[in-house]
This record gives structure tokens, sequence and C-alpha cells, in this order.
């Protein structure tokens, strides 16, 4: 796995890398870079002298500095015949001034652009061979070697046809069992995994498919398992992603975001910078992480809102005779859906299936992982170890469970205050003052 990391931020690094490179020479224009290589030419880099004699090649003209030049020394003598022919309408240059003046004007026209561009070209290619650039004698001579462009290219060819035989054999040779699998996955899943954000429902066919099956197959898979099993748990996502999928999950949105990104910036005809492209393959590998915390946090606030009536039911249901499990399922009938009586449900099922009461209950503190929960069932099953009727027990933890509820709702009552503060000296103070001042202000402007 860690050589696939490695593999993975090494590809992000070159990708960035060649999109600066691109970038430094998409922010030059072409003469721009003709003075930067010519400079460079000057100070003795012989690869920049043939990059100049290619310039020429491809841009068979002069570049725009040197014809300004020339432009503002035909100027200078045009206005030096003009201040002759004011003291003297007969007087003009000199034969030495007429001849630059006509070799000047001459000098930047179409056909003596072209001959100058290709003279230059044969002279720093000469220059550049001259100071051992290999590139520059072999174009000098003709004999370019495409030997080894051949070699790559078809090297190329038949390492891409490897890759996609590969995948498609990846893709196809367990496609029965997939489109089984679907099948059973389709009736139960897509109304609930659509309940729980845009970016799983579209996912999840695609890391289901071509990433899970990879992450099956890895040799330390049992790190990442202990690691998200009870993350999963805590979500309520245990019946609709395994820890494999939520490892896939991650590896899939490093390449989904910044696909998407690339989707939308051409969609959209934008100039978005490409260098954002490892900062989304980053967010996109922790973004799972983000989002089943706040699933969590979601998921246990509901608890705790509802624990309080479903225990009150549990208490009621125990003292009129039923046993713990009828309790459990007379709450599952009368009150509202939500995780709490889910979790019921689960404690239920394994309580049929043949565990015991004190072990089903420790399995319920430890998928929602929360004190009050974990308290809750430290005493159920303490009550349970010595025989003790759970009637009254549960009659007094509803007590507290509402006790500590009220308080609670106090104390951000209280905390509400101080909240509001902030938004009340930015926002509503100021909307007053100019509801107030806004009338007296302008009755003393036109009283002006």
């Amino acid at each position: 796995m860690k050589k696939v990391l490695w593999g993975l931020s090494l590809l992000l690094f070159m990708m960035h890398s060649e999109v600066l490179k691109a970038l430094e020479f998409d922010d030059l224009s072409p003469d721009k870079k003709l003075e930067v290589y010519s400079d460079s030419c000057e100070q003795g880099q012989m690869a920049n002298c043939y990059q100049v004699a290619i310039w020429y090649k491809n841009n068979p003209r002069l570049g725009t500095d040197e014809i300004s030049k020339i432009q503002s020394s035909i100027q200078e003598l045009k206005d030096k015949r003009k201040k002759l022919r004011e003291v003297d309408e007969k007087s003009n240059l000199d034969e030495e001034d007429l001849k630059k003046l006509k070799s000047l004007a001459a000098s930047i026209t179409e056909e003596s652009q072209k001959a100058a561009a290709e003279q230059r070209y044969v002279d720093y290619l000469t220059r550049a061979c001259s100071g051992g650039e290999k590139g520059a004698c072999e174009e000098k001579s003709g004999k370019i070697n495409y030997e080894g462009s051949n070699i790559l290219y078809y090297a190329s060819l038949g390492l891409i046809g490897i890759a996609v035989f590969l995948i498609a054999k990846t893709i196809f040779q367990d496609e029965d069992q997939f489109q089984a699998q679907e099948k059973l996955d389709d009736n139960k899943e897509k109304d609930e995994i659509a309940k729980h954000g845009i970016v799983l429902r579209y996912s999840r066919p695609f890391f289901k498919r071509y990433f899970s099956p990879i992450v099956s197959g890895m040799k330390n898979k049992k790190t990442f398992k202990e690691k998200y099993r009870r993350k999963l748990a805590a979500a309520g996502l245990t019946n609709i992603l395994t820890p494999e999928d939520f490892f896939a999950f991650k590896l899939f949105l490093i390449l989904g975001f910044p696909l998407l990104f690339m989707a939308v910036r051409l969609f959209l005809g934008e100039e978005w910078s490409l260098s954002l492209i490892p900062v989304l393959a980053f967010v996109g590998f922790y973004y799972p992480d983000i989002w089943i915390s706040g699933k969590i946090q979601d998921r246990q606030k509901e608890i705790i809102m509802s624990m309080a009536f479903c225990v009150d039911m549990l208490a009621l249901s125990v003292e009129a005779g039923l046993d713990f499990v009828a309790a459990m399922a007379k709450v599952i009938e009368k009150a509202k859906a939500n995780a709490l009586t889910e979790e019921f449900e689960n404690v239920i099922r394994e309580i049929k299936i043949g565990a015991s009461r004190a072990e089903a209950l420790r399995n319920l503190a430890w998928r929602i992982d929360l004190i009050q929960i974990s308290s809750f069932c430290a005493t159920l099953i303490a009550a349970d170890s010595v025989g003790a009727s759970i009637g009254p027990i549960l009659k007094s933890l509803a007590i507290e469970i509402r006790q500590k509820k009220s308080a609670e709702v106090e104390k951000a009552g209280a905390t509400a205050a101080t909240k509001i503060l902030f938004p009340m000296m930015f926002l509503i103070i100021p909307s007053v003052l100019v509801i107030v001042f806004a009338p007296i202000v302008l009755e003393l402007i036109n009283g002006k």
C-alpha cells in the first residue's frame, strides 16, 4: 500500500512539475522567448543558441524589438532631413545617411526579414554546433536520428496495449459476480445511499467496481479494517460500506476530484490554474474522513435527542410486564424512526441469533461510541449480572437523562447571548444606526 501511495504522490508531483513548466512558457510571448534565449546564448548556453536557431526557423522574421529599433532609426533620419529642409528646401541628407535610410527601409520588408531570418538560423545553428550542442550538429548535417524516437514510439504503443489488456481482463473476469451482487444491492440500498450525499451516490458505482477488489487483495488491509470499522458503525453506514469500500472511496477521490475539476474547467472554458490538481487530489483523499466525522456527529446528536423518549418507553414497557427484548420492540413500534431505534433493532437481532443481553448491549455501546449510551448500557449490564429488576433502574435513568437534557438546553440558552453578540455588533447595530441617522444626515446635507 505504501508503494501505491508513493507512486501516486510521484505521479502527482510530476504532473505538477510539468504544469509549472508549461505555465512558465505560456506566460511568455514568442518575441519574449527570443529575447530570453538570445541573452542566455550570449552568456554561453549553447542549448539556447540552438533554441534561437529553431525560433528563426519557425518564425521567418525579425524580432519586434529589433524592428522597433530599425523603425526608430528611420524616424530619426527622417526628422533630420525635415530639419534641414526647414532651413533650405533643397537641402537633403548626405550620401551616407541616404544609403543608410534606404538600407534600413529595405531591411524591414517581408522578403528581407525572411532572408535575414534564414541567415540567422544558419549562424546560430553553426554557433550551437561549434559549442558542442549535439542536436544542432545533427540538424545542420541533416542527419537527425529518429531511430531512438521510433523505438520509444513503438515501445509506448506496446505498453499501452498491455495496459489496456490487463485493465479489460480485470474488469470483465468477474463481471458476472459483480452483476449478481448489484442486483441484490439495488433493491435495498439505492434509496438509502442517496440520503448520504451526492459524492457517495455517484462515486460508489466506480470505486465499488474497480477499486474495492484491489483494496480487498491488499496484504495489510487488516490495518485500515480495524481503523474504519468502528467509524462506519458509529455513522450507521455498516450496511452501505465495508472498511475496504471506504478506503477504496478515499483512493478513488484522489483521481475523482481532479477529473471533476478538469471537466468543469473545460466545460466553462475557464483558465483555472492546473497547479490546483495536487491540492484537489490531497483534499479528495481526506474528504471521506471529514465527511464520516460529520455523519458521526449528526447521528450522535440525533441519538441524544431521542434517548429520553426511548428510555421512558422502555421503563413503561418493562413496568407493564414486558421483558427487555419485548420492551425494545415496543419502543421501535411506537417511537418515530431514528438512529437509536435502528440500534435497538440491531440489539434485538443479535439477541435472536444467540448473543447474550450483556454482549448485545456492549456491542451497542461500541457502535454508537457515546458516553451517555455507554453509561446506559453499563448500568443495564450491571443490573442484569446481579439479577436486579431493570424497571426501576430504567425509570431512574429516564429521569436522569431528562434532567441532563434540560441542563444542556439551559446551558445552550445561556451561551446564545454570547454567540449572538458578535453578529449584533457587526451586523445588527450598524444597520440600526444607518436607519436612524441616515435621514438626519440627508436633511443636514440638503439644508446646506
